[in-house]
């Protein structure tokens, strides 16, 4: 059974999208969705890396796009602003 949601995405551009979320009553995962697997080197024994184990209670790639959004205008700082484009001032604090 599918538990959707609406999330916004923001690479390779703005969308709404919707997507499957993972069971919140799941034993193995609790909701999370998965867990993470920590492992060492099996030699030394050092902490190497973390992967992610997906859940079977959801599948990430159960996503569809409902609708592109627009872009939103970049922030345009004017010459008058005392701030510059730097975003410091050279006025005194006094």
């Amino acid at each position: 059974m599918l538990r959707l949601r609406l999330t916004i995405a923001t690479w390779p551009r703005r969308a709404l999208i919707l997507t499957d979320t993972p069971r919140p009553d799941c034993s193995d995962c609790s909701g999370e969705g998965g867990w993470e697997q920590h492992y060492g080197d099996h030699e030394t024994g050092e902490y190497v890396d973390t992967d992610w184990i997906d859940c079977s209670c959801w599948d990430e790639d159960h996503r569809w796009t409902l609708l592109p959004l627009p872009r939103l205008p970049r922030r345009h700082t004017p010459a008058t602003d005392p701030w510059g484009p730097s975003g410091y001032s050279d006025e005194p604090p006094f």
